[in-house]
């Protein structure tokens, strides 16, 4: 009886092994015959009743089938792992004679392009980058910056404010950031602060409620609207070209004095007014603790996005935020 049922588990399990097509289903097969407590253990536990004769022969028998299986799983694990390597194979191959994929590289934003390049100029002129909070206090961005309770910037049609009794707002200008520098830094020192500022005006083709800006300040002995020109006139000449024309117009800044505007001359001989600028009022520095008498500087603020749209030939400031990559791709 035992015989006969080695018999049909020797069919069984050939006719089993030949429709596996996995390492796993394999395995588990394996597992459900010739394991621990696979289908020929349980033989050879029933061996123990009979007698010894036949026992003999029983366990010869399931010896040689143990002894067969392993044979053909072996086989059969040999032959479905060649099958697995031709499929790897085939997905993995390389083609060399086949065209190459064009991989896409990202690439700065234009802003972050000029910003970038404006940085460079400036530290190589000796001034250092600076950066700081985009939620300012009413005292960095208006008070000590000679900007009274009744200037129209205070003004919530004029400003972003987020707690206007707590006097907190989105900065205006990075302007605070030359007053944060002066408390914490002894003259002589150049710095820049560039980043984004937030105005409440309307948007159009060449304002946004969003922009950059980038301040500077240098301040030493002996310092002039002299000095200023030189440094202002050399940062053109290298962000345009070397022979670049410069005016300055005087103009009102409640932060310098005296104020005034600097314009540059375009490839069709205009005048275009691109930044403000002035010598630093005795008031700001006397805020900070430095003696006027002393020190002198001047104070600038440029706007990135302005020389970006004149560099690059941009005719409206809302393309830098419009996220199509048709534009954003030509640079």
């Amino acid at each position: 009886m035992e015989k006969v049922n080695l018999k049909n588990l020797k069919l069984k399990a050939e006719e089993e092994i030949k429709k596996i097509s996995s390492l796993k289903e394999l395995d588990d097969l394996y597992r459900f015959y010739l394991g621990r407590k696979g289908e020929l253990n349980k033989i050879f536990d029933s061996l123990k009743i009979l007698p010894l004769i036949q026992r003999k022969k029983i366990a010869a028998d399931a010896n040689d089938f143990k002894n067969n299986l392993n044979k053909l799983f072996k086989e059969y694990k040999d032959l479905i792992k060649k099958e697995v390597e031709k499929t790897v194979f085939k997905m993995e191959r390389i083609d060399v004679s086949r065209p190459g994929r064009e991989v896409k590289i990202g690439h700065w934003h234009p802003i972050i392009k000029i910003q970038r390049e404006i940085e460079g100029i400036f530290e190589s002129l000796g001034f250092e980058v600076v950066f700081g909070p985009e939620i300012e206090t009413e005292y960095y961005n208006f008070t000590a910056l000679n900007v009274g309770p009744d200037h129209p910037a205070r003004d919530m049609q004029s400003s972003f404010w987020i707690d206007e009794k707590k006097g907190l707002l989105l900065r205006t200008q990075t302007s605070p950031l030359q007053i944060r520098y002066m408390e914490k830094n002894f003259p002589p020192f150049r710095m820049i602060a560039p980043g984004r500022v937030f105005r409440y005006e309307a948007t159009d083709a060449t304002h946004d409620i969003q922009f950059y800006q980038a301040e500077g300040l240098m301040i030493d002995k002996d310092i002039s609207v002299a000095n200023f020109k030189s440094v202002i006139h050399d940062f053109f000449r290298r962000l345009f070209h070397p022979k670049i024309e410069i005016r300055l117009v005087p103009s009102y800044f409640p932060f310098v004095e005296p104020g005034f505007e600097i314009y540059i001359r375009d490839k069709n001989g205009k005048w275009l007014e691109v930044m403000g600028a002035g010598m630093v009022h005795s008031d700001v520095l006397k805020r900070v603790g430095i003696n006027s008498g002393e020190w002198q500087g001047f104070a600038f603020g440029l706007g990135p996005d302005r020389l970006a749209m004149i560099k690059y030939g941009i005719n409206d400031i809302r393309l830098f935020h419009s996220s199509d990559l048709r534009f954003l791709h030509q640079f």
